[in-house]
């Protein structure tokens, strides 16, 4: 299923996650909303934020896994 690939994608960038959440917006498999806070965010705008997240994903992204993908990414101040 597509969650998990995305997940694990996900896990394998940002293993120092404290919430990591991938979420099927639409239940077609190709929608989605995909929460991460991770240490690696503190200091990085939300510009470059979103841009790692596009990095880890890059593949779905490219093979039309991902249709639509919504970001929502913070840093945790440590």
């Amino acid at each position: 299923m597509a969650v998990e690939r995305l997940e694990s994608l996900l896990r394998a960038a940002f293993p120092d996650a404290e919430e990591l959440r991938v979420e099927d917006r639409t239940g077609g498999g190709d929608h989605f909303q995909v929460t991460v806070a991770s240490p690696r965010f503190d200091g990085l705008s939300l510009l470059d934020q979103h841009r790692l997240v596009n990095e880890a994903l890059a593949e779905p992204l490219r093979d039309g896994t991902i249709h639509e993908l919504r970001i929502k990414t913070r840093g945790t101040g440590t």
